[in-house]
């Protein structure tokens, strides 16, 4: 691959947050909410085509894969992963650029990868995870492959969509107690399931349908190392009492600033909502 030159001020250069309307928007949330010390963890989904935007790669043309999921997620070897070098270039551009990114992995279906970046504080997460993307086009370029953020490219057959899982932890959630106060964070999330849905990106209708790791998106619900709810709240923070939620409903092509702004302006209202029963526990 030729070399790629992504200066460490390009942030600054190219997100101006005074200007997008978006970012504009999610600021009013965070403004004077600053000793809350809200952290955002993105888990970028996104799956790579061929040039033919019809074939993902690892996929014979004209064809599906002979195995079904299972073997693809977190994996190795040529036979099961897909776009590594790819996801690897972007990490190390990433770092350079001074992106806050924190690891990658292949995902559920052959062709998808995932980055993450966080975590970010505030507003910050809308700004690098918005660069970062620019950077992934940018070595797609380089390597001659196609990128979506689409959150179902595959509709026929059992495969996976394309999220943007949304980790979120305020200062109250990482200290002692913190663990009803993630609780109350999710009965107000619940409470607000419609118009965070309007703002978590388009297509989502064809990705969370209850299956293939997803909560339907007609019904709002939760629980402990459960990937099929719409908030999940891991193992070690149930253990803990404390620690952070993951908003599960987010698809990989939203935009960071509505789904952070709209989460922190619904978690820091003042408002009594009622409690929502957890869902059974599942594999995590």
């Amino acid at each position: 691959m030729s070399s790629i030159t992504v200066a460490p001020t390009t942030i600054v250069d190219i997100i101006d947050t005074t200007t997008s309307s978006q970012s504009h928007t999610a600021a009013k949330a965070f403004e004077g909410k600053e000793d809350e010390e809200v952290w955002f963890g993105l888990e970028q989904e996104f799956t790579l085509f061929n040039l033919d935007q019809r074939t993902p790669l690892g996929w014979p043309k004209n064809g599906v894969p002979n195995r079904p999921q299972g073997p693809y997620y977190c994996s190795a070897g040529p036979e099961n992963s897909f776009g590594r070098a790819v996801t690897d270039a972007m990490y190390r551009c990433c770092l350079y650029a001074g992106i806050e990114i924190s690891g990658t992995n292949g995902e559920v279906m052959p062709g998808q990868q995932e980055y993450q970046v966080g975590p970010c504080v505030g507003i910050d997460a809308g700004d690098q995870l918005f660069m970062s993307r620019y950077i992934l086009q940018r070595v797609c370029e380089e390597f001659q492959v196609y990128c979506t953020l689409h959150p179902k490219p595959i509709v026929e057959g059992d495969w996976n969509g394309a999220g943007m899982h949304t980790n979120v932890s305020t200062k109250s959630m990482r200290e002692a107690g913190g663990l009803d106060i993630i609780k109350q964070a999710i009965y107000k999330l619940g409470a607000k399931h419609q118009e965070h849905i309007a703002v978590y990106g388009e297509g989502n209708e064809l990705r969370l349908t209850g299956k293939f790791e997803t909560a339907s998106i007609d019904d709002f619900s939760f629980g402990v190392a459960n990937r099929g709810a719409s908030v999940r709240i891991g193992r070690d923070t149930e253990a803990e009492g404390c620690g952070y939620f993951e908003d599960r409903r987010p698809s990989s092509n939203a935009d960071p600033y509505l789904v952070t702004g709209k989460i922190m302006a619904t978690i820091m209202e003042d408002v009594e909502v009622p409690e929502i029963a957890p869902l059974d526990r599942a594999e995590a």
